[in-house]
């Protein structure tokens, strides 16, 4: 019988790590930092070949090599490589990933495992045809903050095009799962209400996970985990604070009229789905031309190489162990 699961859908920059650490504080739940295995290892199968007995383990065991490099710990968690693979009802990337999060879980005698991960929105599906039990908490945030938010980030794209593109696009996937699960499956979590009302919005949360809503989730910024993770990198700093009430429209003075409007060219009919008002006319179709796509493709690849020659050397070397993992993957014979 499989250990229970909450999988986070969406896009990243939504508030995903300040409702991670909200619910890392409930003793029902265990929400570890994401290392994000699905969205890294399920493009390195085809270096595992067929999924037999030997590549499995092996798989495995570099999965969790993966997990114990994260730039945020999973603290206290042991994990034994040996007992798992003796645990393992398939061989199956599916599998290793229940595992080691069941592992998790097990650890903090909790009820539910938690996965940040929002990438794997795109395996959600094949989840649960595996059979995984899963309940889904699909957070969404206006997409024109969530790029204003990357563009200051060490990961994902610079130029709001892109942003476009990306947010749209899994923004209607997580709106096809709920309207193919349901409510009872998928939980629908606008980050703008999180942030104005934590207590009201978290409180309905638990109902939904039918746990008891606890006073001291809105006290996690006051507890190891929100340190740990604001401790590991920019991205995080500000989970070592309250809630902030008034982080929400920010791209009205951030982002140019220009930006805005390419945006909502992109975007436009999702951003109106969830409920967001357009903040343009939308007068420049020919901002969406092949020619300026092209430039846009220019200008984020540029923006990115920037970014990385700039970004704070703290966060770049707390994700070099499990870039030297992957390195050595990719390197490694085949056995």
């Amino acid at each position: 019988m499989f250990l229970p699961g909450i999988q986070f859908i969406g896009t990243q920059r939504s508030g995903s790590n300040l409702l991670r650490v909200m619910l890392e504080q409930h003793p029902a739940i265990a929400a570890p930092h994401p290392p994000h295995l699905l969205h890294i290892f399920m493009p390195l199968l085809p270096l595992y070949e067929s999924i037999n007995e030997n590549n499995y383990k092996l798989l495995l065991s570099d999965m969790v090599d993966y997990v114990n490099a994260n730039p945020v710990p999973w603290e206290g968690v042991q994990f034994d490589k040996a007992d798992m693979f003796a645990q393992s009802t398939r061989y199956h990337i599916f599998e290793a990933f229940r595992l080691i999060y069941e592992a998790v879980a097990k650890n903090k005698n909790a009820q539910y495992w938690c996965c940040k991960s929002m990438q794997n929105l795109y395996y959600s599906r094949e989840m649960e045809q595996y059979g995984l039990d899963l309940k889904y908490i699909f957070l969404y945030r206006d997409g024109r903050d969530v790029a204003l938010s990357f563009k200051k980030a060490i990961v994902g794209d610079k130029h709001v095009y892109h942003l476009a593109k990306q947010w749209k696009e899994e923004q209607d996937i997580c709106i096809d799962l709920f309207k193919q699960y349901g409510g009872e499956k998928v939980f629908l979590l606008n980050y703008e209400k999180l942030v104005a009302e934590p207590e009201s919005m978290v409180e309905s949360l638990c109902h939904f996970l039918n746990i008891d809503y606890m006073a001291e989730m809105m006290r996690f910024y006051e507890s190891g985990s929100s340190r740990s993770a604001a401790s590991a990198g920019d991205m995080w700093k500000n989970l070592e604070k309250p809630v902030m009430q008034n982080n929400t429209n920010k791209y009205l003075k951030e982002l140019s009229a220009e930006e805005i409007e390419i945006y909502e060219l992109v975007a436009g009919n999702t951003l109106q789905a969830l409920g967001y008002c357009l903040s343009s006319k939308l007068q420049h179709p020919e901002w969406l031309s092949a020619d300026a796509i092209l430039r846009y493709d220019e200008e984020n690849k540029e923006r990115k190489k920037q970014f990385m020659a700039t970004a704070p050397k703290n966060d770049i070397e707390k994700r070099q162990p499990q870039l030297d993992i992957l390195q050595h993957i990719k390197k490694r014979k085949p056995q």
